[in-house]
């Protein structure tokens, strides 16, 4: 009886960790389709991740999710494409809040070739009808190392 008692409570508590592993990979999923949306100008999909009062502060400006998308397609027409990636994620959850943090690992290429960038990154999510939203995201971009000749 009592081993059944240890087998059970075993279970339960991985079952715990799967979900709250499951939870997590959600959130990342959440916010690396974002990143999708706004690569392909998809305002649909980029839509459907984030909460209607959404807003993100990027490179010193506040954006809500029509003026973030209008800048993007912006800097498309003039001819940049941006690579965005999640990784090293630290995702908190609390019920139906969570954050993460984040590196975004990336790129910008413009007619001049192909600059790998980082940004610091964080967002804040709210479970609404079972799917998480994204409400608040802020970026700081990471400064480019010059090469150490450069400037001598």
């Amino acid at each position: 009886m009592k081993r059944t008692r240890l087998v059970l409570a075993v279970m339960t508590l991985f079952a715990g960790n799967m979900n709250a592993g499951t939870e997590q990979q959600q959130i990342v999923d959440t916010v690396s389709t974002i990143f999708a949306a706004a690569r392909t100008d998809d305002v649909a999909k980029f839509d459907s991740v984030i909460a209607s009062d959404f807003y993100i502060f990027d490179g010193g400006a506040r954006f809500n999710g029509d003026s973030v998308m209008g800048f993007i397609k912006a800097q498309h027409a003039a001819g940049k494409r941006y690579e965005w990636n999640v990784t090293e994620p630290d995702v908190h959850i609390s019920g139906d809040t969570a954050w993460i943090a984040y590196v975004n690992k990336g790129s910008i290429t413009d007619a001049s070739g192909t600059a790998k960038q980082n940004w610091l990154e964080s967002a804040f999510l709210e479970k609404q009808a079972g799917n998480w939203k994204i409400v608040f995201m802020h970026s700081t971009r990471v400064p480019m190392k010059l090469p150490e000749n450069q400037g001598k």
